[in-house]
């Protein structure tokens, strides 16, 4: 083969495009955005916006469908491309919104036999204070996340104590503080998928924050 005929391979090969190559799985586009409208009818109930007293079983469809089974289907798809810290977050997150739905299902109909007003306290003071445990030590153990989700990760702890404290001491006045908490990591989760999506359509990450621990 001559150096002519080799130059010509040369310069169609290179004129030849490369195939694009495929994009990262991103799980957290699911998880985020079915998350999100759960946490906020949660922030509302907080708030008053649903009446606490007479409709909490309002909140079952949004918080076992839209939350409870997504980011249980996100948690798989995560669990499938090895990204196992997302995979436990989703996870831990999927069976917060199904217990919390079978909880209000059964405290609303009877289903758990515990119809007492003491009883259904405690239920709650014992789940609650369950939870609120376990998401502590999910904020310790994600500090080397970016910051922006240490923020959202400490807003949903501060939530779950000032609803453990509500419900334990009979204070009314802790819940609407709770909502805005919650509103706020909604608000924290919410720019962290327009980031996801930004990168995911080609775009620029935003800022996130250094991690606090290195």
């Amino acid at each position: 083969m001559s150096v002519e005929s080799d130059v010509q391979a040369g310069a169609h090969a290179a004129a030849e495009p490369r195939a694009a190559a495929a994009p990262a799985a991103n799980p957290a586009l699911l998880g985020l955005i079915t998350f999100l409208p759960s946490g906020v009818t949660l922030g509302l109930w907080f708030l008053g916006y649903l009446d606490t007293a007479t409709l909490p079983g309002g909140m079952i469809p949004i918080v076992t469908l839209s939350a409870g089974l997504f980011l249980m289907i996100s948690a798989v798809w995560a669990a499938r491309v090895a990204a196992n810290s997302v995979a436990a977050i989703f996870g831990v997150f999927s069976a917060f919104w199904l217990s919390f739905g079978l909880l209000l299902t059964g405290l609303t109909s009877g289903w758990w036999g515990v119809a007492d007003a003491a009883q259904v306290a405690n239920v709650q003071r014992t789940y609650l204070l369950s939870f609120t445990l376990v998401f502590i030590l999910l904020t310790l153990a994600t500090l080397r996340l970016p910051l922006a989700f240490t923020a959202g990760f400490v807003f949903v702890d501060i939530t779950f104590v000032l609803a453990f404290l509500g419900v334990s001491t009979g204070n009314a006045d802790l819940f609407p503080i709770a909502g805005i908490t919650t509103l706020l990591f909604c608000a924290i989760f919410g720019y962290i998928l327009v980031d996801g999506f930004a990168q995911d359509l080609g775009g620029k990450a935003m800022p996130m924050g250094g991690a606090l621990v290195k």
